[in-house]
């Protein structure tokens, strides 16, 4: 695209914009001229009065976040300015969405929660976080280190993740916490002879197929558990979503646990009646 191409599209897109930005004015206008004339109005009876006074909330709420993404559009491609993150809004309807990043191809960009998850060699969730914001991966080995300590009193055995996960310093912390394996993969950068003799190592790539196996339980949760979309509002309801999701999922597996164990000692004692 040459640059003539990029300043007719960039002027085509303001342009689109403004009329955008005119029509959505237009909208909130009108909605505040609806809440002016229904003022003091009142139903006759007080069920209706409650109706009228919970719509009147209910626009007068819409109104004032239309106004800020009015705003926010106005700022960031008429003016060109550069608005933080932390004031924008990415749905009117769920104001907590985040923006996320994720790299890929074809979904560069996804709206919605980071949820960070944990899980034991037997498939439960040990723990979760609906993260806030796009923070990078590599920010929570150590308080998630901590958290298992907390509450299992040990280390884990094994600390699989992926290369978003690692840094030299989260493999030291992991190293100093007494985790046996850390298996994360290097992010960039030539590996040195001993990073790379340790993961060729097996013990490496059983912890790679083990941190495989979170894939497998995302894909659960969201097909098998109903975490693929909340239809609950606010970020509340939205982390208590999440939560029953894994509720679903751990009660599953404790409860196939307790069946093979049920079934192991009915196979015992046949054995010793025999």
């Amino acid at each position: 695209m040459t640059t003539r191409q990029r300043q007719g599209k960039g002027s085509r897109q303001t342009a689109t914009y403004r009329a955008l930005i005119a029509i959505a004015e237009a909208v909130v206008a009108g909605a505040r001229t609806a809440l002016d004339d229904t003022a003091g109005m009142r139903g006759q009876d007080p069920l209706t009065a409650l109706k009228i006074e919970a719509l009147r909330d209910e626009i007068a709420h819409y109104c004032d976040l239309g106004t800020r993404v009015i705003e926010q559009a106005r700022r960031r491609v008429l003016d060109g300015e550069q608005v933080p993150t932390a004031e924008k809004i990415y749905s009117i309807f769920e104001p907590h969405t985040d923006l996320i990043k994720r790299g890929k191809v074809r979904t560069p960009v996804e709206f919605g929660h980071k949820v960070f998850l944990a899980e034991s060699a037997k498939g439960l969730i040990t723990q979760y976080d609906v993260l806030k914001g796009n923070p990078v991966d590599e920010v929570h080995v150590a308080p998630s280190l901590r958290r298992h300590r907390r509450v299992f009193r040990r280390a884990p055995a094994l600390y699989g993740a992926d290369r978003g996960f690692f840094s030299e310093n989260n493999v030291a912390v992991c190293a100093r916490g007494g985790v046996a394996t850390v298996s994360i993969p290097q992010r960039g950068g030539s590996k040195t002879p001993q990073r790379r003799d340790h993961e060729r190592s097996a013990a490496f790539k059983r912890g790679q197929r083990f941190r495989a196996g979170i894939e497998g339980r995302i894909s659960v949760l969201m097909r098998g558990r109903g975490m693929k979309r909340c239809r609950a509002e606010g970020a509340e309801r939205f982390a208590l979503f999440v939560a029953a999701a894994v509720l679903a999922n751990n009660l599953m597996i404790i409860g196939e646990l307790l069946t093979k164990r049920s079934r192991g000692r009915r196979k015992i004692n046949r054995q010793f009646l025999s």
